[in-house]
């Protein structure tokens, strides 16, 4: 399983404009097809699709993580430490409201790693990540 398979998720937007602003203006993915229905996102080497679908968005079910209330459904990425920190400083710059501000977990411990919750403009959540150590993903 060394061979990196990309995944593809699609999701629900509201409007394409403000997806196209916050995944390609904000986040820096590179935009792929579109219509009027839906577009396309490289996201750090993954396939997004983003569809309208206002009907389907709302899901902010919240569960307990290290005594913090994050959302239940997410996707994100893991980034490299200094790529973290750069994107964490532009979402703060950008006024970005956190769910979970970025910090650091298991602070000096197995699977130390940044991490940070926040939502796109539809309401969907993303969590990004960053390890200390990349061989510790899957520690246990």
């Amino acid at each position: 399983m060394s061979e990196f398979k990309p995944f593809h998720l699609a999701f629900p937007i509201r409007d394409i404009e403000e997806t196209r602003a916050f995944y390609g203006d904000l986040l820096g993915c590179d935009i792929g097809r579109s219509t009027e229905r839906w577009i396309d996102f490289n996201f750090f080497g993954h396939q997004l699709s983003a569809h309208i679908k206002p009907e389907e968005l709302g899901s902010k079910a919240l569960t307990t993580v290290d005594n913090k209330q994050v959302p239940l459904r997410h996707f994100g990425v893991i980034l490299e430490w200094d790529e973290f920190e750069t994107l964490a400083e532009k979402l703060k710059t950008s006024g970005i409201e956190f769910v979970v501000k970025p910090y650091v977990r298991f602070q000096g411990e197995v699977g130390e790693q940044y991490t940070m919750f926040f939502f796109d403009p539809c309401g969907n959540a993303l969590e990004f990540k960053a390890f200390r150590d990349k061989s510790q993903i899957f520690a246990k």
